[in-house]
């Protein structure tokens, strides 16, 4: 199991170094063919994939980030960060898809003349180089945040290529320039539309809110349903990172239950919400006979 773990752990950093190389090669590339032939949307682009290369350098460091151990000063580590760098990654991206919606705006007023041949045949490339990188990370894409995230920054700069590739196509036969940003505009609507769940879901972990995959109903079922416990209240959840998730609570025993039992229960209890994907769980044990004294309860 562990021997898997690293492996899966290897494979994701060997995917984040692919990525970076791939596309920081790409965009040297994107910004001496633009220069030559004085193309803005080459340019822009070029510029979105520096964004997004930065953007897997940060993915990355996050997901290291992950793996670190307690300090002094902080307790669970720097794997809080994780969370954080996923929801600055999707402003990230966002940002840089609101500069490139507002240019293309402006240049459908203002269209420039270009050579669509050109557009069309690097962006060719694009397709296959952000295809390969997106590829890298699809199949863990649901399972960490940061890996979510690089995935749709390959997969949009994907969509773009797509759209520059058609727009270059029929600039080349037509010379209609403002097509160009037509389709800029409405790739980039596209990609607000599949990225705003990660930043919501970002938004939501960084406020310590219960991580979506999990049931609060159901964690407390499964918690009542341990012999033993009476009842449970005053209840935590919340994600630690974008891998492990904690949660705190009272547990309420019957006082007649000795030491032993009651470590058998918290026990037990522990071991359901593992398995419901909660890592990390403290309970503070109470009898049925005395009331919870805490204020908040």
């Amino acid at each position: 199991m562990e021997h898997s773990h690293h492996k899966k752990e290897v494979q994701a950093n060997k995917a984040f170094v692919a990525g970076i190389v791939l596309n920081l090669a790409y965009v040297v590339v994107q910004i001496i063919a633009g220069l030559k032939i004085n193309s803005m949307s080459l340019l822009s682009d070029a510029g979105h994939n520096f964004l997004d290369v930065s953007g897997l350098v940060l993915s990355m460091l996050a997901f290291r980030l992950t793996k670190s151990k307690a300090t002094k000063n902080y307790t669970y580590g720097y794997k809080k960060s994780s969370i954080l760098i996923s929801l600055f990654n999707t402003v990230l991206l966002l940002t840089s898809i609101g500069a490139i919606g507002y240019e293309s705006v402006i240049r459908f007023q203002h269209p420039e003349q270009l050579s669509g041949k050109i557009v069309a045949g690097i962006a060719l490339v694009g397709i296959l180089i952000n295809g390969i990188s997106a590829f890298l990370f699809f199949r863990e894409k649901d399972k960490d945040l940061n890996i979510r995230s690089a995935f749709l920054h390959l997969f949009s700069d994907t969509l773009i290529s797509i759209g520059l590739v058609v727009g270059g196509i029929l600039i080349y036969y037509t010379h209609f320039y403002w097509i160009d940003s037509l389709l800029s505009v409405v790739i980039c609507l596209v990609i607000v539309w599949s990225t705003w769940n990660l930043l919501r879901n970002s938004l939501h972990l960084s406020m310590d809110g219960v991580p979506t995959d999990l049931d609060m109903e159901q964690i407390l079922a499964a918690v009542r349903s341990v012999e033993g416990v009476e009842s449970v209240h005053h209840v935590h959840v919340w994600a630690i990172s974008t891998q492990e998730n904690a949660l705190t609570g009272h547990l309420v025993v019957s006082g007649k239950c000795s030491a032993n039992e009651i470590n058998l229960t918290r026990q037990a209890v522990k071991r359901r919400l593992l398995a419901l994907k909660i890592n990390h769980s403290t309970l503070e044990i109470e009898s049925g006979e005395q009331p919870c004294g805490d204020e908040i309860c």
